[in-house]
């Protein structure tokens, strides 16, 4: 009998975490991912600092901010029911030049000196739309390519390429507003979008669904009710993915409130920041991709969505911009790996053939978010930004620990 060779801790983690790289389509996918991120990226910093310098209103920052979020509500069971019933590979590109096309005319309005903070948010909302569908593809997509074994594995190398292209995407928008404006910026985040879609063009899987039967789209809208019946605890990760949506992923939208009458740091400042949050999911992401086909699910899904709210809570102690980063960077490697977290587990309670639908539904409840953006901008108008933040972080951490405590069944999920 041969020797077991001992492979430490660290091992396992670095060899889990490459384990869907292997996947030629999935290479190509992730460089299609990290060009998207690239683009959202630069729009997050832009977008919010525009519309505050415009207005120099907290409340229509969230406005913004909502606007990007509510196409997710109206859009997110259309979708999954979409995703289920065509090509999914053409899909992705078909939302990534959509997202090109409106990035492309909001750099030639502020190119031309009339953009408007109205024309703003359509555009923002325009994006939104895109992103919606493209995000639903995506997540599916990841599932064809690499099966439900790399499953988890995949997802969070996936969302690892959002955080990684965010980050650059960040640092240069703060940079290139600062220094020659912010029509450059959406006109790069225009090339982006097109460099993303240019790398879905060798994916030889269509990603189609495994769907046989004849049913029309409506047909398909109408079996998210039968989902619901079947599969309960899909309602249980809904309203967990709303709330931590609305608690939680909404701190983004006093970045820019922070960054100019806080921590006094201007849009390079804000663009440091924003790479600081994306750094955070960054790292979080690692670690969970590191985990790999890993059970008890349930349980780390709460821990993490515990002290994600506990992270928010210690927002109101930071001083200046060195603990505030540091701050930043532990909430947010939180909340990319819940988000990520919810994903699996809603996609793990479906046969294969309503994965679109599953991620249909987890899109829908990340639509809920315009009430948070709308709500911690108003929050913050009465309290402060960092009084908005521990408000949020103490209602999150306990709906978490009630959660834990009351629904063990759902705390049991591997």
């Amino acid at each position: 009998m041969g020797e077991r060779v001992y492979h430490p801790p660290i091992v396992t983690v670095i060899g889990n975490w490459a384990a869907s790289l292997r996947f030629k389509d999935f290479r190509l996918l992730w460089l299609s991912t990290l060009f998207y991120s690239l683009a959202t990226g630069m729009e997050q910093v832009s977008v919010g600092w525009l519309i505050f310098e415009l207005t120099g209103s907290e409340f229509m920052v969230g406005v913004g901010a909502a606007a990007r979020m509510v196409p997710f509500f109206v859009l997110g069971m259309l979708s999954g029911a979409i995703a289920d019933r065509w090509d999914r590979r053409t899909l992705l590109r078909i939302g990534t030049l959509g997202a090109s096309a409106a990035a492309l005319v909001m750099a030639l309005l502020l190119l031309w000196g009339v953009a408007t903070v109205w024309t703003i948010i359509a555009l923002v909302l325009a994006l939104g739309s895109a992103m919606a569908f493209t995000i639903t593809v995506r997540q599916t997509f990841t599932y064809d390519i690499v099966g439900s074994g790399h499953a988890l594995n995949g997802l969070a190398l996936g969302a690892m390429a959002m955080q990684g292209g965010g980050i650059v995407g960040s640092l240069v928008s703060g940079a290139v507003i600062e220094f020659v404006g912010p029509g450059w910026q959406f006109l790069a985040s225009a090339g982006a979008y097109l460099l993303s879609a240019a790398a879905t063009l060798a994916i030889a899987n269509p990603g189609r669904s495994l769907c046989t039967s004849a049913e029309s789209v409506l047909q398909n809208l109408v079996g998210y009710a039968r989902l619901m019946r079947e599969h309960r605890l899909m309602i249980v990760l809904m309203a967990l993915t709303a709330t931590t949506e609305v608690l939680g992923f909404t701190h983004m939208t006093l970045l820019p409130v922070f960054a100019k009458e806080v921590l006094h740091v201007g849009p390079t400042g804000l663009g440091v920041m924003t790479a600081g949050r994306q750094a955070g999911g960054l790292l979080g992401l690692w670690l969970l991709a590191g985990l790999g086909a890993t059970r008890r699910k349930g349980i780390l899904t709460f821990a993490t969505a515990i002290g994600f709210g506990v992270g928010l809570m210690a927002f109101s102690l930071t001083t200046n911009i060195y603990t505030f980063l540091v701050v930043l960077l532990f909430v947010n490697a939180c909340a990319m790996a819940v988000d990520t977290l919810y994903k699996a587990l809603m996609q793990d309670l479906v046969p294969d053939e309503e994965r679109g639908r599953a991620m249909g539904t987890w899109v829908l409840s990340v639509g809920f978010a315009p009430v948070g953006h709308v709500g911690v901008g108003a929050l913050a108008g009465a309290v402060g930004a960092p009084g908005a933040l521990l408000i949020n972080g103490a209602v999150l951490a306990g709906i978490n620990i009630a959660t834990v405590i009351g629904l063990p069944r759902i705390r049991r999920m591997e």
